[in-house]
């Protein structure tokens, strides 16, 4: 059965909707970006109703300001309270709960890892972590430049498409710079992602659709992450595809397999 929930956070209402199931294991389900807890191309919704069939309960949220809740958006790095109000009214409508595993993507992701550690999350599932600083463009993360500038040079069209002026290299000259700078920025978000999971016990699964732009860039910066303690306790899984949302059918099932992994992991 799925329920819709109003509930409160911080005098504003929020509206989650809740997927039952009989286990004792459930899975709160965190939205990335402005992105309402349906999901993109109703993903989320869709893999919340096949978790319930599978016994597990699942609940999902709008956050302060988007969707049906009320309130101000201010962002993933404003959404502690959002998260801990979902997880007290997923408590509190599931009263069987006796684990709870969070799963987010983008910078969902990044939320769950930032704030989870006195949430009382026994467990992480985070798909394509968001740990770029936001510029003042709308250019994609350096990892994903470099990485488009690979797949071009090695194609013989796109060195033909050059030499007949079909390039447009004031674009090329700004990702060119948009490299350059980069090399000497600052990581301050990926080492806050990193500071936070390094000092925490739950497990974590860490998920990456390796030709997404996101998942590009974290995946630069891993290597440098996971020498702060992380490479031996964090399970990170790579699938071939360049969907954001885990989108194609194929995907969608993989996820949904990462998932219930966890969730079974967690109930033993």
């Amino acid at each position: 059965m799925r329920r819709l929930i109003p509930f409160d956070c911080a005098g504003e209402t929020l509206f989650g909707t809740l997927d039952e199931g009989m286990c004792e294991v459930g899975l709160l389900i965190v939205s990335g970006g402005n992105e309402i807890r349906m999901g993109a191309h109703r993903g989320m919704a869709t893999l919340a109703q096949r978790l319930s069939h599978a016994g597990f309960p699942c609940f999902r949220f709008d956050r302060r300001g988007v969707g049906d809740s009320s309130g101000e958006n201010r962002g993933f790095e404003h959404s502690r309270e959002d998260i801990a109000a979902a997880l007290r009214e997923f408590r509190r409508q599931a009263p069987r709960l006796r684990r709870i595993v969070a799963f987010g993507n983008c910078d969902a992701a990044t939320a769950l890892a930032l704030f989870h550690g006195d949430l009382g999350i026994d467990a992480l599932v985070l798909a394509n972590p968001w740990i770029v600083e936001t510029g003042d463009d709308a250019l994609p993360p350096p990892a994903a430049i470099r990485a488009r500038y690979l797949e071009r040079l090695r194609d013989p069209g796109a060195w033909l498409r050059l030499l007949r002026g079909g390039v447009d290299l004031r674009k090329a000259w700004r990702g060119i710079r948009r490299l350059t700078a980069e090399r000497g920025a600052g990581d301050a978000l990926g080492t806050r992602f990193a500071d936070a999971l390094a000092t925490s016990a739950a497990p974590v699964t860490i998920l990456l659709a390796e030709r997404d732009n996101t998942a590009r860039a974290f995946s630069a910066a891993w290597g440098r992450l996971a020498d702060r303690g992380l490479r031996a306790r964090i399970a990170l899984r790579r699938l071939p595809s360049a969907s954001h949302s885990f989108a194609p059918p194929a995907d969608k099932a993989w996820l949904e397999q990462q998932i219930i992994a966890a969730l079974e992991s967690a109930a033993r």
